[in-house]
Parts: structure tokens; sequence; C-alpha cells
């Protein structure tokens, strides 16, 4: 049988990683929460998760956004850098963000493994 071990519900994932300065992430988490993510629910939808690290590389916040194709990625994101509040973000989260990563992957539909 060929079914996916997870339905695949969109085939494109931004996967941010944001290294945040020594001892701002709270501060930062502030700042995401009361300017960010209004913008980004209004303009992106609903993200696939908000994280931060708890083992490994320390002070990482990682938020998943999930897109149907490129196309919907780069319209999405025009919407998001266009929108007359993210300014704000942008402004007030500079000079707590040390690095930025950001990878675009894409759903792999895996067979569920043979039932013995």
């Amino acid at each position: 049988m060929n079914t996916p071990i997870v339905p695949l519900t969109r085939a494109l994932v931004d996967h941010r990683v944001y290294t945040i300065a020594l001892r701002k992430m709270p501060e930062f988490l502030d700042v995401f929460q009361r300017l960010a993510m209004p913008v980004l629910l209004e303009t992106l939808g609903q993200p696939l998760g908000i994280y931060t690290s708890l083992v490994g590389p320390q002070n990482q916040f990682v938020h998943l956004w999930g897109y149907e194709d490129l196309a919907d990625y780069e319209r999405r994101c025009q919407a998001r850098d266009s929108h007359p509040a993210f300014g704000a973000y942008l402004a007030a989260s500079g000079h707590l963000i040390t690095a930025q990563e950001t990878r675009l992957i894409r759903a792999v539909p895996l067979a569920e493994p043979p039932r013995t």
C-alpha cells in the first residue's frame, strides 16, 4: 500500500531560524507577539509551528509557514513585506536578531512501512 505517513497539507515550507542576542529572547518574543504576529497571521495565515531551541545551538527562534507552491510563497511574502505595520516589527526587532537562516523545504510523500 502506498499511503502517505502524514497527509501533506502544504507542498512548500518556509523554515526560518533566527539567532537572538544573548539574554534577549524574552524581549524578542514580546516584540514578535505584539508586532509581527498580527501582520503574519493576516498575510501568511496560520503557522505550521513556532519553536525555541532547547538542545543544540541556543537562543534560536524557529518558525514554519506552509505554502501551496513557490508562486503562493512569493505572493504572500510580498503581502507581508508591503504591509504598512511590518516596518514597526523590523525596527523593533533589528537589534535583537544576530543571524537569520531561511530555507524553503519540500514535502516528501513517504509510504507507510509494510505491516508484519
